[in-house]
């Protein structure tokens, strides 16, 4: 196969060099790369799709540190999960070191659409963000609740329970006081973004959020349930509160996932759940750009609150 020379690609204030970008990385929907015309997506175009769409992601990135996850070889093929920034990586591009057992790690932070760029070149297929700042690790300003269907299957298959929870979910929120949005997953799911303050201590928005999940799975142990454990679960859907952890993290927003077609994470109104047409993987690559645009959050997550009153109204709720 010809190797196509680097290709130069403008992103912001610097140029980027990326290499061999006629790599396929993701197959096309219905059939394995180089099946007939469908070619699937390559490097080049996962670089112009986060090229695209870098002013709407960045903010969503600014400051907080990332897992990458890489796929140099494509998809399927060897993956792997990067913590830590390679000695190789060009001064410009933020760093962040945290602590952790026994010692610290420095990860990558995407400050800027020339980072985004070249980490793209790096087959870095999806982004995963930490839910706080560096400057604050322990203090998380985004609490998420991710809704995990029980069934394997098509997407749109799988929905209807993900639909009704987030429902219910979003309920429970409002009563409490807290401001809540929504974001397809790219996989099966929905998360459930809830932005704070980032005054409470990472410990205490993992434990309100088990309480609020604990809460909807009481009301409905049939069809919801908080069990860790799959052979628990059943045929219920699990309400996961585990990305709330420290050093913990959750896919970004506008996020390409390692499935073919490339299906994104994608901001999500709340109208827009009633769509008979929303899932979790109705947005690709081909169309994640429009629904930015659409700005489906809007201002939302500019208005973020502390626990505190929530807590105590959620208790109420509880009859605690």
């Amino acid at each position: 196969m010809t190797t196509t020379a680097a290709r130069k690609v403008r992103a912001g204030r610097r140029t980027v060099e990326v290499h061999r970008p006629e790599k396929v990385l993701l197959p096309p929907n219905g059939g394995a790369a180089g099946d007939g015309e469908a070619t699937g997506i390559t490097k080049g175009d996962l670089v112009d799709y986060y090229r695209s769409v870098a002013s709407y992601m960045v903010p969503h990135l600014r400051g907080r540190p990332l897992m990458l996850e890489r796929h140099p070889d494509g998809v399927p093929g060897p993956m792997f999960m990067q913590k830590d920034t390679p000695d190789h990586y060009p001064d410009w591009i933020t760093r962040a070191e945290v602590a952790k057992e026994g010692g610290t790690v420095t990860h990558t932070v995407c400050d800027d659409s020339a980072t985004l760029v070249y980490l793209a070149d790096q087959a870095c297929v999806t982004f995963h963000r930490w839910l706080s700042r560096a400057e604050r690790p322990d203090r998380p300003d985004r609490l998420v609740f991710d809704l995990d269907p029980p069934k394997d299957g098509d997407p749109a298959d799988v929905f209807g329970t993900v639909r009704e929870a987030a429902r219910r979910l979003g309920d429970v929120l409002d009563q409490v006081g807290l401001a809540s949005a929504l974001m397809t997953t790219g996989s099966r799911g929905l998360h459930v973004i809830v932005p704070l303050t980032g005054r409470d201590h990472v410990d205490d928005v993992r434990d309100f959020a088990k309480e609020v999940s604990a809460l909807l799975a009481e009301a409905d142990p049939d069809r919801l349930t908080t069990a860790v454990r799959k052979k628990d679960r059943g045929d219920r859907l699990y309400l996961d509160v585990q990305r709330n952890a420290y050093a913990q993290t959750a896919v970004a927003p506008f996020s390409v996932r390692a499935r073919p077609g490339g299906p994104v994470a994608v901001p999500l109104g709340w109208d827009q759940l009633d769509d008979p047409g929303t899932h979790a993987a109705r947005w690709t690559v081909a169309d994640a750009l429009e629904q930015a645009r659409a700005d489906p959050w809007g201002g939302l997550l500019r208005s973020p609150r502390a626990l505190g009153p929530a807590r105590r109204k959620l208790r109420a709720l509880r009859g605690a």
